[in-house]
């Protein structure tokens, strides 16, 4: 049984858990950054229909995306040392954070695959078709024409992501990684204040939570400033067009009666 309630303990754990912010963003930066990497290299296959590739990069994504990040932890930090002792090379000596933020990077890559595919099929065809026309390469007509509209449709998929991935992490502590739901453990175990302690960290989670999705909703309006004043541009001159149309027709009725 746990110890009688007492709010204060939520005001002191809120100060306590606070050092530990740092290593919950440390994770979630390390893997978003790897998964963008895998995620990138997983979803060019699928694009461009490599043969064997967008197979291996299908298998890929199902596995991460249909397994318990928990199960993919203790697969990767129990098994991948002893399948890398086969071909003799020695990983059990390395961080355990090091397993933590390959397993969140692989975890958050099958994920942007997904949002890749669905972000580079959203721009349209014939921009490409344009930029072929022009002379660009099938390179340069993704760099600079693809991927930047691409990456401004994805944003909302990558805050998701990147706020999701801020919630896993809670899952960290289970193979002894400090972060705030193991130092959260640690103070509740302690003192015997279990409602305090969990209060509090779902303070700190929901608090990082709003202030990333502010963050990225502040970078997805800054990205599609462009797309709105293009947007604007084109309704003005529809109305403008609207408005010389309706003007011509007023000075046709007044010369010519009713034009009949």
């Amino acid at each position: 049984m746990g110890a009688k309630f007492d709010i204060q303990y939520v005001f002191e754990y809120f100060v306590k858990l606070l050092p530990f912010v740092q290593i919950s963003l440390v994770i979630v930066a390390s893997s978003i950054l790897l998964g963008l990497l895998f995620g990138l290299l997983a979803a060019l296959p699928r694009l461009y229909r490599v043969p064997v590739l967008q197979r291996l990069s299908g298998i890929y994504a199902s596995f991460f995306r249909g397994t318990p990040i928990l199960i993919q932890l203790f697969l990767f930090y129990y098994g991948l040392p002893e399948a890398l002792k086969l071909i003799h090379i020695d990983v059990s000596r390395l961080p355990v954070l090091s397993f933590v933020i390959l397993v969140y990077g692989l975890h958050s890559g099958a994920y942007v695959s997904e949002g890749i595919r669905a972000a580079v099929t959203a721009v349209d065809r014939g921009q490409v078709e344009a930029a072929y026309a022009v002379g660009m390469s099938g390179f340069k007509a993704f760099t600079r024409i693809v991927f930047p509209q691409a990456l401004a449709i994805a944003v909302p998929i990558l805050a998701n992501l990147v706020i999701a991935t801020l919630k896993d992490t809670s899952l960290a502590f289970t193979l002894g990684v400090m972060e705030l739901t193991g130092k959260s453990q640690t103070l509740a175990t302690i003192s015997r204040h279990f409602i305090e302690s969990y209060i509090a960290l779902a303070a700190v989670y929901f608090i990082l939570s709003v202030v990333l999705e502010r963050l990225f909703l502040h970078l997805e309006r800054r990205m599609l400033k462009y797309e709105r004043e293009t947007g604007k541009s084109k309704r003005s001159l529809l109305r403008n067009k609207r408005l010389e149309r309706s003007a011509n027709t007023s000075v046709a009725l007044s010369k010519g009666g009713t034009g009949a």
